[in-house]
């Protein structure tokens, strides 16, 4: 099963932007780059307020607008499991220290030696997929759709799944119930607070849902009984 990976490259230096771009792009499925701390900062929020999350988050120190470490630290308050690697031209003590807070899993010296950028990108990738699976807030549904527990979001590979209220809510109870039918009794009980509301009404509600997952559909109908996500 493949589990989908981002990440986000900030580097203001071409040459460096390009070696770290191409190494990335060859072990991480999704690489967004940009040129300084502050085009880092608004993807990153951006990104997050629609409920899409970077795996890993690679940045130099020095950059124009906003240096690495202020950056990686606004992000940091946003979201407190962020992983980073840093890139600098030189060991900064004081650096260091204020990163130690942070998730940060390596640091590259430059010029860039190909050998260790390779090791410490696959040693991290390697550690984002551990983490996905192991997270128990996480449900991996099937080789395309995953599902946030704490958040209630549905992703497609990387992309959220646009939702309405009594969609999220039919699906949310789903996942709760995994592998257990789910009558249509219950979930009008959950989502109109009247288990005598229409039915035609419920399966609108569940038509469009499955409308909105038929790249990979999840969840099964069982005739008479209800639904059920296996």
């Amino acid at each position: 099963m493949h589990i989908s990976t981002k990440v986000l490259l900030a580097e203001d230096e071409a040459v460096a932007r390009d070696i770290l771009g191409f190494y990335l792009n060859t072990i991480f499925d999704e690489v967004v780059v940009v040129e300084d701390g502050r085009q880092g900062l608004d993807t990153y929020t951006t990104a997050f307020n629609k409920g899409k999350l970077f795996d890993l988050v690679l940045t130099d120190i020095k950059m124009p607008n906003m240096d690495g470490i202020e950056m990686l630290e606004k992000i940091h308050a946003l979201n407190k499991n962020q992983k980073f690697i840093i890139v600098s031209a030189y060991k900064d003590e004081d650096m260091l220290l204020r990163s130690i807070e942070l998730k940060v899993l390596g640091y590259f010296i430059k010029p860039l030696n190909v050998d260790n950028v390779m090791e410490m990108l696959t040693k991290a990738k390697e550690e984002v997929l551990s983490d996905k699976k192991h997270n128990n807030d996480i449900v991996i549904i099937n080789d395309v759709f995953t599902y946030n527990k704490l958040t209630k979001l549905l992703y497609e590979n990387t992309t959220l799944v646009k939702l309405s209220k009594k969609e999220s809510i039919a699906l949310d109870i789903l996942i709760k119930n995994q592998n257990t039918i789910v009558t249509i009794e219950s979930f009008k009980k959950e989502l109109w607070k009247d288990k005598n509301a229409l039915d035609a009404t419920f399966r609108t509600v569940m038509k469009r849902l499955k409308d909105k997952i038929k790249t990979k559909d999840f969840i099964l109908s069982r005739k008479g009984q209800g639904y059920i996500i296996e």
